[in-house]
């Protein structure tokens, strides 16, 4: 038997307007079933997820792993799309909570497995660092807002500067491009998955584009700094889709959420991505791509009157830069103490017991995968 293939995606972000969640768009709410996991940090959950998403990927089963964006190793949730089931962390900032409890959501409450008295002692403690990771968080939120001012700055001068009918014409070919072969689907609700692509990490800025993309056949890299309309073109091709009738997964901007970074139109089988920094992808990675294209917005930019503001856009340039690598060192320091206060709860858990539940439940899903079959 084949192994499944992964799917790495963010459900959440660290943005200039806070954390942003895309949860509602995991799983449908009708699916076959939907495991919320509750717990304290350090308690087990991410390893849970992946265990049960590893053991899924042996049998054969193509697996979703829902990233943290506060933590590069943990995990905010697993999808077995075929079977429609899901687990997700149900702990803040991503609260979930069921909505159809019984008939689709329940919740495995970890909790169940620790040691109350062990917890209590460490309190006072627990608490401190809790505030803490809050702070770092409120802090680097600060510093992405701020950084926001600076790209709107940016994107104004390089806005003055673009040649907007070049723009609207080389928009307007790709969308004729993409569209040529496609037949009217006649679906009067097509489907919109709205997650990430990629994240603003304690690591700096990373994507899962490559996994994202693969069954992708051809695809369009648009590059272009603030201003020259990338975004807006890449918004033109989604909303074009959708009123063809097709489903679309619109990846959103990490910074930005009010901003789509990627489409992909599975009917189609092509995908669009910003390909300017921070976004960084070997699209070798991709095996799938028949053909690859590669336009760049900059080119349309008119030197003389970037000269003209030359000062102030590197003026705005560098203090984006500073303001979005402040916020990065803070997310960092938040995972720090994130880290730290995992010490007082794993002494207290009963991981026999929990992997014992975790294996329960591996054969509760299999169990719904045969009667799928």
């Amino acid at each position: 038997m084949a192994k499944g293939k992964i799917k790495r995606l963010f459900p959440g972000g660290n943005t200039c307007k806070g954390f942003h969640s895309f949860y509602d768009f995991i799983i449908e709410p009708d699916a076959t079933r939907i495991f919320c996991i509750k717990g304290g940090p350090g308690v087990g959950k991410s390893t849970f997820m992946r265990w049960i998403g590893e053991q899924m990927l042996e049998k054969g089963y193509d697996v979703e792993f829902h990233c943290c964006s506060s933590d590069n190793n943990s995990l905010d949730g697993i999808v077995i799309p075929s079977l429609r089931i899901a687990m997700l962390d149900g702990t803040a900032p991503h609260i979930v909570d069921p909505k159809n409890p019984g008939v689709v959501d329940e919740i495995i409450h970890l909790g169940d497995y620790w040691n109350e008295k062990k917890m209590v002692s460490s309190k006072k403690e627990v608490l401190k660092l809790n505030a803490q990771v809050s702070r770092f968080f409120t802090i680097a939120y600060n510093n992405l807002k701020e950084a926001k001012g600076s790209y709107d700055q940016w994107e104004f001068y390089l806005n003055e500067c673009i040649d907007t009918c070049e723009i609207r014409q080389i928009s307007n070919n790709l969308l004729e491009k993409i569209f040529q072969d496609a037949c009217p689907q006649y679906n009067v609700s097509p489907k919109i998955r709205r997650l990430f692509a990629s994240a603003i990490t304690p690591e700096g800025s990373v994507n899962h584009l490559s996994t994202i993309l693969e069954g992708i056949e051809k695809l369009y890299i648009i590059k272009g700094d603030p201003g020259t309309g990338v975004e807006k073109t890449i918004a033109q091709i989604a909303n074009s889709a959708t009123e063809k009738g097709l489903d679309i997964e619109a990846y959103h901007c990490s910074f930005n959420p009010e901003k789509i970074d990627c489409v992909i139109i599975p009917q189609l089988k092509i995908g669009i991505v910003h390909g300017s920094k921070p976004i960084d992808f070997n699209p070798n990675l991709i095996l799938s791509l028949n053909s690859m294209q590669t336009i760049n917005f900059n080119q349309f930019l008119n030197k003389d009157l970037l000269l003209e503001s030359e000062k102030e856009i590197l003026a705005a340039q560098e203090r984006f830069w500073i303001a979005f690598q402040r916020a990065i060192n803070f997310i960092r320091q938040a995972k720090a103490v994130h880290d730290e206060m995992e010490k007082y709860y794993i002494p207290a858990m009963d991981f026999a017991a929990i992997n014992q539940k975790r294996e329960e439940t591996l054969q509760r899903i299999l169990k719904y995968a045969q009667e799928c079959h």
